[in-house]
């Protein structure tokens, strides 16, 4: 039996391969070379974005992503920055510089159970609070992720969830 209905809904053309699916003009920071960081990076090359891996330690890698070491034009209004190690000595820092760009969106895992320690990391280095208010934790959707590609999961569909305005959820 043919698919006929919704034949005017360009998503369901694109559903079944029908019609390109938009580029989108996203970037994905992943920073820290972690497990996370790299199903990040892999999954959301396959969802449209330019993944780049930030790490400030130029003695951990990712096998598979070359990592810039320096922030540079790349954190921009397109570009999602994922934090995805919460016990680096560096975060304060990093978010620090990070927020001076114009970047769409910045989190950072970590369970909503514990103080989350970027607040104090920012305040101590004289952040103004409307500027640490702008890094969202804990990341992603809420549906029980523990292993490094349920998290990449669950964050990615977060992130494409935030960008077109919709809850995240099974409601319509």
């Amino acid at each position: 039996m043919a698919h006929t209905h919704d034949a005017e809904d360009p998503a369901c053309a694109v559903a079944h391969s029908e019609a390109p699916a938009e580029p989108a003009g996203r970037t994905l920071v992943a920073v820290f070379a972690s497990p996370v960081a790299e199903c990040l990076l892999r999954f959301g090359a396959e969802l449209g974005f330019r993944p780049i891996l930030f790490e400030p330690d130029p003695g951990r890698r990712l096998g598979g992503f070359t990592a810039v070491t320096e922030l540079g034009g790349w954190l921009d209004a397109t570009a999602d920055v994922v934090l995805t190690d919460h016990h680096r000595e560096e975060i304060g820092p990093v978010l620090r510089d990070v927020l001076k760009y114009p970047v769409r969106w910045v989190g950072i895992m970590g369970s909503a159970r514990h103080t989350a320690p970027h607040v104090r990391a920012l305040a101590d280095l004289g952040v103004p609070p409307e500027e640490i208010a702008r890094v969202r934790r804990p990341i992603g959707l809420n549906i029980g992720s523990r292993t490094p590609p349920e998290i990449a999961v669950a964050t990615l569909a977060g992130l494409i969830a935030d960008r077109n305005a919709r809850p995240g959820g099974f409601a319509f």
